[in-house]
């Protein structure tokens, strides 16, 4: 078998796929993170966005980036650690250091290399990493880059994971990585859980907060706020393609340690620094959060009406305080035909993977006219066979996180 064997038999497959108008994939729709927007010529009903309190069409964050390139043009076209960091970039840095309650914070071109750069960075041969099962693929990404032991545990399983670490050399330095929500089912991590097992077992903790930045706690600080832990998670990460309406990610720790990882992150090190509209973005984004927060009420007004609307069609959801809805179907086949019909009438969704359930959100932006329960809750898969198993996923499953692309039994909605 030659080296490009695969991908031939690959493209194959894609091309039976889009020949019986079941591949549903990298489809053009514009705009992209908009509450209604075009496919093929259509108006549709879009909840495959995260852009959850509908930061990327605000007035303030649109001139802020207009007016960023105005004034340092659209590229540093270096790295941070050369000449690619400019004012706004450490003015971003001490703002998110603030917005999370750490000593400092640094930022990375993109989200997934931020959890996998800072996992990478912080564990390496010797240390243990104990990661949920439904973790993120950049944090499983930066598990196997590490070199470090790993132990997965149940998905929020306390005692599960409580047994891994009594098993564990007590001299071993140790890291309890977790999603803050898990964007697959919606569910918050129990951080208060995890703070008591790593204090009693002397390990350090992470928290993705990618999807309970901008969501969570009473003004929108994340996960911790949510459950009054700020200050109490070693390293708190998270992405700017949620609620601050653009591209990249940052890690928020102590001084120290951010230091360490602005010199010995790899990602961070050897890429190319964010462009000044991005930066922009994202502390205009902040601006909002704090001096708009009927926004965060809004989305959670939102949320609450969907789910109540879904029950009072019937349908059995997951107990979830997050805009991402888990709707229980309970058949493959029911779950891609509910799909498709949605489609049809005009709901506009994305799936996450193949073969898989329906995943994506309802945000501030949209407006509560009835649309949406009535035939525009979404769009999903079409039926996909079983034979095509994503490759990353198979990765991910190899090294103990679950695929969770395979719970077909449910219909999600974020």
């Amino acid at each position: 078998m030659s080296l490009f064997d695969k991908s031939r038999a690959f493209h194959a497959q894609v091309a039976e796929l889009r020949s019986r108008n079941r591949f549903f994939y990298l489809r053009q729709l514009d705009p992209p993170a908009a509450p209604v927007a075009r496919l093929h010529g259509r108006r549709m009903l879009n909840l495959g966005s995260n852009n959850y309190l509908g930061l990327t069409t605000h007035p303030k964050v649109v001139e802020a980036a207009i007016q960023a390139i105005r004034d340092y043009g659209t590229g540093a076209c270096s790295s941070r650690i050369l000449a690619g960091t400019g004012a706004l970039h450490n003015r971003l840095e001490r703002r998110l250091a603030e917005f999370k309650g750490t000593e400092d914070a640094i930022v990375f071109t993109t989200g997934f290399m931020t959890m996998m750069g800072t996992v990478a960075a912080i564990a390496g041969e010797g240390d243990i990493i104990f990661s949920d099962e439904l973790n993120h693929a950049s944090i499983v990404e930066g598990c196997r880059l590490s070199r470090a032991a790993k132990r997965i545990y149940r998905h929020n399983d306390m005692a599960d994971l409580e047994e891994q670490l009594a098993g564990c050399d007590v001299e071993a330095n140790k890291l309890i990585v977790t999603d803050g929500v898990f964007s697959m089912r919606g569910a918050v991590a129990n951080l208060p859980g995890i703070k008591r097992l790593a204090d009693r077992y002397n390990a350090k903790t992470m928290v993705d907060d990618a999807h309970g930045t901008g969501v969570l706690g009473a003004t929108g600080r994340g996960t911790p706020e949510h459950y009054h832990m700020e200050g109490q998670i070693d390293l708190i990460c998270g992405t700017f393609s949620k609620s601050l309406a653009t591209v990249g990610g940052f890690t928020g720790a102590k001084a120290e340690v951010v230091e360490f990882l602005r010199l010995n992150s790899r990602p961070f090190v050897f890429t190319a620094s964010p462009p000044p509209s991005v930066v922009a973005t994202v502390l205009a984004c902040l601006d909002v959060i704090e001096g708009e927060p009927d926004l965060l009420r809004k989305l959670h007004d939102n949320a609450t009406f969907l789910k109540k609307g879904l029950k009072d069609l019937g349908f059995s959801l997951e107990d979830t305080i997050t805009p991402i809805i888990p709707v229980r179907i309970g058949d493959a086949e029911k779950t891609f035909r509910m799909a498709g019909e949605l489609q049809g009438r005009g709901g506009d969704r994305e799936s996450d993977r193949p073969p898989c359930r329906l995943e994506r959100g309802y945000a501030d932006a949209h407006q509560r006219d009835g649309h949406v329960l009535h035939g525009g809750a979404g769009r999903g898969p079409r039926q996909v066979p079983d034979r095509w198993q994503a490759p990353r996923h198979d990765l991910a499953e190899a090294d103990g996180h679950e695929d969770v692309s395979r719970d077909r039994e449910l219909l999600l909605v974020q």
